[in-house]
């Protein structure tokens, strides 16, 4: 039997027991654990050993349940809240104010983190009842809050960004620092496509009357900017000391929890629920990305030791006579197709011991794939008829928003992504100055 078909059986292995619905790290662990004990005996046992030992070394992996921990504190403490009420009263005066407001507020809250399923909880609990009590069409705001809701995994810290870092083997401050213009640049793009379809059709996003502008003082307006210092305070001291080189990315993280702590007693939205609700969220999604990253890299060194990367790149490039652009296109169209039934990290743990060594071997930047992956994610979230945020949006909004209303509000935005990576594709700087400009610092 070839390498090539026990690395081609091992693969159809693994698809085969997650369509059966087990959990994605005990299917893709057992396929692993199997073929080791099949291909190598006992020494095979070692290969998951090895993985578990190299996990528990990997010391940028304490940043996780950090981060998770912070965002978590951010959403059950109800600073949000706060944020949003601040843009609503600056941005409120604008056609499609608030819509733009709520792009804001999501860029904030990825800012602090880096997870796209507490930013669609946020949006669709907080700014959308509002944004419909105020008149906006239904589909639009339902379209702003999912694709603002999507950034969280790219703009530091993502936590995505570090799952990959592991899965890749690159440097997690890389990924980040890689991550910042692609997702300020797609929040730009989110802006400019609502500010502008917004003057042309002012109905689908009404500006605040000429009565609650007048009732709103203009000191209240200025108390209320203090709801954006807090966000800012979170993200210098995490974000802003490390990029200064006075914390490393783990101690950025360890200061990014403290202060979000620290602010959430400040305002006294601390109490034994909130704590309770966020340390268990945090041990539940932190042990769910250890025990994926452990199957996803005991997978990857049995196909390493088979040599598929090698035989596939062979594949596509020898037989095929397919480039390296063609072959990447083919990846990101293939993550698309996958993201209609899976989340990203199910996705990233199937392919990523196929396709990070093969886009090595083609010659790419990995940091610059990794933000790729990324993107593409995002609209794989969004795409019809599977879309995860498709259906997190249809649990979470109200009975008048309809799976149709929410299907049709995503195309624009869709059609916005589809330009970031097509741009952050012909142009890798756009990732990649950032990081570059500042290591070598």
């Amino acid at each position: 039997m070839g390498y090539e078909f026990i690395a081609l059986l091992m693969f159809s292995s693994m698809m085969v027991l997650l369509l059966t619905g087990k959990r994605v790290f005990g299917a893709i662990g057992f396929v692993a654990v199997v073929a080791a004990l099949a291909l190598w005996g006992d020494g095979g046992s070692e290969v998951a050993f090895s993985a578990a030992m190299k996990l528990m070394k990997w010391y940028p992996l304490l940043t996780l349940p950090l981060f998770v921990y912070m965002g978590y504190m951010l959403s059950e403490s109800g600073l949000a809240e706060d944020l949003y009420r601040m843009f609503h009263v600056w941005m409120g005066p604008l056609p499609g104010g608030l819509a733009v407001g709520t792009i804001g507020l999501m860029v904030a809250i990825s800012a602090m983190n880096g997870l796209s399923v507490a930013g669609m909880a946020i949006g669709a609990s907080i700014a959308l009842p509002e944004l419909l009590r105020r008149g906006y069409d239904k589909i639009m705001v339902t379209g702003v809050i999912q694709a603002g809701s999507s950034l969280g995994i790219l703009i530091p810290p993502s936590v995505v960004l570090v799952l990959y870092g592991m899965i890749a083997r690159q440097p997690v401050g890389q990924l980040w620092l890689a991550g910042v213009f692609p997702g300020l640049l797609m929040a730009g793009l989110f802006i400019l496509y609502i500010a502008i379809r917004c003057r042309l059709q002012p109905e689908l996003g009404p500006a605040l009357s000429r009565e609650e502008r007048a009732q709103i003082t203009w000191a209240e307006r200025f108390s209320l900017l203090k709801a954006g210092v807090v966000p800012l305070f979170i993200f210098f001291s995490m974000t802003g000391l490390f990029l200064m080189g006075i914390t490393s990315l783990v101690e950025s993280s360890a200061v990014g929890a403290t202060a979000a702590t620290l602010a959430a007693l400040f305002k006294g939205r601390i109490n034994r629920h909130v704590m309770e609700e966020t340390l268990r969220k945090t041990l539940g999604i932190s042990c769910m990305f250890m025990w994926i990253i452990l199957a996803a890299l005991c997978f990857g060194a049995v196909f390493d030791g088979l040599g598929a990367v090698k035989a596939i790149e062979a594949f596509f490039v020898d037989r095929l006579e397919m480039s390296p652009w063609q072959v990447l296109i083919l990846m990101q169209v293939s993550f698309i197709i996958m993201g209609m039934f899976l989340d990203d990290t199910a996705m990233l743990v199937i392919v990523a011991p196929l396709y990070v060594p093969l886009v090595g071997a083609l010659g790419f930047d990995l940091v610059w794939y990794g933000v790729l992956y990324t993107i593409t994610c995002q609209i794989a979230y969004m795409t019809p008829p599977f879309g995860y945020n498709l259906f997190l949006m249809r649990a979470m909004a109200p009975p008048e928003i309809t799976l149709r209303d929410i299907y049709v509000s995503v195309t624009p935005f869709v059609l916005i992504m589809v330009l970031a990576l097509v741009l952050v594709m012909v142009f890798p700087q756009l990732a990649l100055w950032l990081p570059q400009w500042h290591y070598a610092r």
